[in-house]
């Protein structure tokens, strides 16, 4: 399974948006960056789904002109005009060349979920290997309204609890992606948000 991240060269805020192709070729969110339609026409003709992973703007701005696009099935949570399944926590779907779970995973979306393999995690926000605030392990912010960090804190818990042993391969809705002792960054990540310090202290 190839991965790109589309939104890498972005000028404008936005979330990674990664294609994943493969026997069923899907993109995890849309994001903000105008253009992402080319940038993953640079890659492939097609394709099958767009993945959700929650519906922050950062997320999903580009949504409708990668929908009107490609007329993919579009897979997630919460509701939305044209969503073509729903996804709940346990669910099983197809990435790439990969069967994936869905996590649901709130506290800072709560309608975010983590998709995890036998080899990959795409955290989205609930949990990241870098972002400006943390290195190595860090995880979504959680200060805004409608925000909880107990509830992120359950969310990465409960990840942790359900990621197979040979998860090798982290990609985040924000910051690098990583190769290696996933497990350890958000082990890292949970011992961060247990602090329950401000994540960006003013």
């Amino acid at each position: 399974m190839q991965i790109h991240n589309v939104t890498a060269d972005a000028e404008t805020f936005t979330c990674n948006a990664y294609l994943a192709v493969g026997d069923r070729t899907v993109l995890v969110d849309a994001g903000s960056m105008p253009g992402v339609v080319d940038a993953v026409r640079d890659h492939v003709a097609d394709i099958d789904a767009v993945v959700l992973t929650h519906q922050h703007g950062d997320h999903v701005a580009e949504l409708d002109s990668v929908l009107d696009a490609f007329d993919p099935e579009l897979l997630c949570y919460d509701d939305h005009p044209h969503r073509t399944r729903a996804l709940t926590d346990g669910d099983t779907l197809e990435i790439g060349d990969e069967t994936f779970e869905a996590i649901y995973s709130p506290g800072h979306a709560d309608d975010h979920l983590a998709f995890v393999s036998e080899t990959t995690i795409f955290s989205g926000d609930v949990v990241v290997y870098s972002d400006g605030a943390f290195e190595g392990g860090s995880f979504g912010r959680t200060d805004m309204q409608g925000q909880s960090r107990e509830r992120e804190i359950e969310s990465i818990r409960t990840i942790l609890s359900r990621l197979p042993d040979g998860v090798e391969h982290m990609y985040a809705g924000h910051g690098d992606e990583f190769h290696g002792d996933v497990r350890g960054v958000i082990e890292r990540a949970l011992e961060r948000a247990e602090r329950r310090e401000p994540k960006y202290p003013e």
